[in-house]
This record gives C-alpha cells, structure tokens and sequence, in this order.
C-alpha cells in the first residue's frame, strides 16, 4: 500500500519525517512531535507517522499509548517488521511477555534486515529470558551496522548470560573500540575479566570514573568493576573505597525510605492468615532468598536433574497476583497488593501463574522459578500452589550484607535500593531473617526448607541429594556436575555458575570487617552475629 497518494507530498512528507527521525535520535522529542503531527494534519494514513510517534511514546515509557501508534500504524500500511519489533519491545516493558514473543515472531518471519529492528528483536528476546535467540539477532545487527557500538554491546551482554565469556568479552572491547568512553562496555568487560596485578583495566576505569564523575548511572557501574579489580588483586581496603564512591551519587538520587520495605515486610508476615484452596499443581519449584546467596547454584544444582528445568527469574506469580487483587498501585509487589490479597482467589492466582510457567517450560516434570523476592510471597505461593515445593536459601548474615553491598543491581528495580548503603542492607537483612523464621513456623516442612549455602559448598552431595529428596525425585549425579550445565543465566552469577564450586566466598566478609562496623553492630545487635 502507497503511503501517499501525490508524488510532490510524498517527497516532501519523507524529508520531514526523515528530519523528525533525526530529531528522535537526538531526543529532541518536541521536535520530532510536531513534524510528525504536521503530516498526519496532512495525511491522516501516514504510516511512518503514526510509527516514529509510537517510538516517541515508548522512550517516555508510555508504553501502552506507544502499543496503539504502532497498530495504528500497521493499519495504515503492509505488515511492517520494524512496527513489530518496537511494539513487542513496549510489551515486555508491560509484562506482557507471551504477547511480546508472540509479536516477536511476527516481526522475525518477515526476515527484516536493517540493523535498528534486529537489534531491537534481541532486546525483546534478551528480556523475555531467550538468549540464545537474542544473539543471533544481535550478530545480524552487528553485520549489518559493523559501526554501531551499542549493537555490540547488547550481543556481549546477551553472549555473557549464554555462558560464552570468551565472545562476550570480545563484543564488549569491540564496542569500546567504537566508543571508548562507553561505561557500560569497560564496566562490564571488567567484571567477566579476571584482574591481575599485571595486567588489568584499573587505569582505564579510572580515567573514565574521574571523567564520569557528574553521571551516577556511569559512577555507579565504573566504581562497581573498580571495587571488583581491586578485590581480584587481594586489596580489599581500595574495594569498599570504591563501592562508596561508585553509590554516592545514586544513594542520593533514590532517597532509599526504610519505611516502605519496614512496611512490605510486616504485609508480607500478615499473609500467612490468609486462607484460601489453591491450585493442585505439583510442578513448581520456587527457590527464593536474599540475591548473591546461592540461589543461582541451587537452580543450576536442580536443574541439571533431567526432570527439573530452570524457567529463571519469574514475575508471574506477582504479575497473577496483581490482577487478582485488582490495586491500583504502582508496583507490582507492594504493601497494597500484598494487604489485599485475603480478597483475591488464590486458586485462579496458581492457575495463572502454571499456565504462564509452562509456555516457558511445557515439557519438563518439574519447573524452577528462582525468581528472589518471591520470598515475600511465600505463604501466598503455598496457599495458591499448596503442592508447590519452596527452597529459601540462608547464608552468613555478614557475607549476605557483603554479597548484597557488593553487587550492582538494576537501578530501575527499586526493591534492592537498600543496597546503596552498608547499615540499610544490615537492617534489610534483619528483616528478612524474622520473616523467614516466621515461614520455617507457619510453612509445613514437607513444602518449604531451608539450605545453607555454606552447608553446600562444604558437601555439596549431601545437600543436593536432600534438595532431590525434597522434591520427590530419585538422585542424578549430574546434579553434582552443575557446572557443565549449559543452559543461559541471566543473573550476575552468569560467570561464576561455569566454574566448579569453589569456598572461596564463604567468610569473606572476615577480609573486610575493618570497613563494615556499621552493619555488623546492627547484627549484632540483632544477635544474629558474634563479632568478637
């Protein structure tokens, strides 16, 4: 279909809808606004229109306006993979996961070939858990746009979650070869490098810190890989040095409020009164806990058991929990979802939940969501999937608020905004502690455990063959072998997970106990630490 009628208008309205192009480019969005308005004032069936103006949207995150300016759009035109792509990418920005893939793979069975749409195709796949699938579109991306930095920054990540740290690291110095100052590419190369006194990237991530200094987003990832070359080369005094210059400037923009987590936490203990008949659906594994506590390796542990597989970090349950209880809130996990959900049915909830679980794993006997913060949710999980088996990872509470301290997590995810500061992740992790003692009392043993992760790595067989145990199945010593599993992970363990198991973690926090005295005098005095 034509998109204009008149030959003159139809050059005349691509110049300006090139121009408003350009400005989306450059974010000059008042701009790209109005010369997009002036053709569709001129021609109301103006597809790129109607396109440019859903992107426009979709960068302000108005995602669900953005959805319908891209039908609008194919409405106006033939199927358009690029109008596809982007509307998949405002639907997983919605959680709406299924739809996106599903719109996904219409953009991608009209085999499109220019670099912005392949790339785009594997943020969705990346997002969606699929990273296999995304690098193969990220490498079309790079072959079509071999300048384009971004591209190749995208194709590290997604090669990094694969488990290919090799190619990842490639992908990531071909990007700053492009764009040498791009934090992102040094960071992240940093941080799947190991960093030797010989040779290592701390004089170019210094540079770039000092250069950065005014960007909290590019401080924080900076500082981050800074604190962990510095702990590869045994100087753990220069490490925490650095973690507190790498949070500053971001502690300051997220203002963290105690109260609101004080909240969430006391919702969360209120729900084991909750009383509802669930859904009868055994397959569910839930591993939750503290992030950087092992669940990754009790996934992986699990999970290469050929009955069991890994859906990953799920927020289905959440997501069924949400709509049932029908509040308006912002978040998805909140004090106000959580309050009602004595309201909500329970049982619709664990049919929602395994209906979404098993379009990620149709197959398999048992299926993991490991998503961490299902550990507010744990009498809720019980009670709309009362079969469901649920494992809570514990480890040292110093190590916990190291490990937590330590890690740079999604600054769009403001339920780890306590870790910008040592004394709030102490008083996070006290919290914590008294809601899962209040499960272990209110949970039935049979559904809900507990596993140390220092107990793992000083006997790994005893604690997987428990695991098993615990989930009904008869032992596989692959389980053992976690390390050859190839499955992708997305989570900052994505290096460590290749590996064979290694102690070296267990007691770190006793390397840096000069430089944590706040938080270990708050578990102290909580009596969950004897320091002396």
């Amino acid at each position: 279909m034509s998109e204009f009628s008149n030959p003159l208008k139809n050059a005349t309205h691509t110049s300006r809808l090139d121009e408003a192009e350009i400005m989306l480019a450059r974010q000059r969005y008042k701009e790209a606004h109005t010369l997009c308005m002036g053709v569709l004032k001129e021609d109301p069936n103006a597809y790129r229109a109607f396109y440019l103006l859903g992107i426009l949207a979709a960068d302000h995150d108005n995602h669900t306006k953005a959805c319908e300016l891209f039908d609008r759009a194919q409405n106006q035109a033939s199927p358009s993979a690029s109008a596809f792509a982007q509307k998949a990418r405002s639907l997983i920005a919605l959680n709406r996961r299924d739809a996106a893939i599903d719109t996904a793979a219409k953009a991608a069975s009209l085999e499109p070939e220019d670099a912005f749409t392949l790339d785009t195709l594997g943020v969705v796949f990346s997002r969606a858990g699929l990273h296999e699938k995304a690098v193969t579109f990220y490498e079309a991306a790079t072959r079509k746009a071999p300048e384009t930095s971004t591209y190749f920054y995208n194709l590290g990540a997604a090669l990094q979650f694969a488990g290919k740290m090799e190619e990842a690291n490639t992908a990531y110095r071909r990007c700053l070869e492009l764009t040498p100052d791009d934090a992102r590419a040094l960071a992240a190369a940093a941080q799947i490098t190991k960093q030797t006194s010989e040779q290592n990237d701390i004089p170019a991530l210094e540079a770039m810190f000092e250069s950065a200094s005014d960007d909290a987003d590019a401080a924080l990832k900076l500082g981050h890989a800074l604190a962990k070359a510095y702990e590869d080369i045994g100087n753990p005094a220069q490490a925490m040095t650095w973690l507190t210059r790498a949070k500053a400037g971001k502690k300051r923009q997220i203002a963290y409020n105690t109260a609101r987590d004080a909240a969430l936490f006391t919702a969360a203990k209120n729900t084991a009164t909750v009383r509802h008949r669930g859904h009868d659906d055994a397959s569910p594994i839930f591993i939750v806990g503290l992030p950087r506590t092992g669940t990754t390796l009790v996934d992986r542990i699990l999970s290469s058991h050929p009955e069991i597989a890994s859906a990953g970090e799920l927020t289905d349950f959440s997501l069924s929990l949400k709509r049932a209880t029908g509040t308006k809130s912002r978040y998805v996990l909140d004090t106000e979802t959580l309050e009602a959900a004595g309201t909500a049915d329970l049982s619709l909830v664990g049919k929602d939940y395994i209906a979404a679980a098993r379009k990620i794993i149709p197959d398999t006997r048992f299926v993991i969501d490991k998503m961490p913060l299902n550990f507010l949710c744990a009498a809720l999980i019980h009670q709309a999937l009362p079969s469901a088996r649920i494992i809570c990872l514990r480890r040292h509470p110093a190590d916990s608020v190291l490990s937590n301290y330590r890690q740079m997590f999604a600054t769009g995810f403001s339920y780890y905004n306590y870790s910008f500061d040592l004394a709030d992740t102490a008083q996070y992790y006290v919290a914590f502690d008294k809601l899962i003692r209040h499960w272990r009392e209110q949970l039935p043993a049979t559904h809900f455990t507990e596993v140390s992760y220092e107990n793992i790595v000083a006997d790994i067989e005893t604690e997987a063959r428990r695991l098993i145990n615990f989930c009904s199945l008869d032992w596989d010593p692959a389980c053992i072998s976690f390390h050859e599993n190839a499955a992708p992970v997305a989570t900052a363990s994505s290096a460590q997970v290749r590996q064979p198991l290694y102690a070296s973690s267990v007691g770190r926090w006793q390397r840096y106990r000069d430089y944590m005295q706040p938080a270990l005098e708050i578990l102290e005095g909580a009596g969950l630490l004897e320091t002396s």
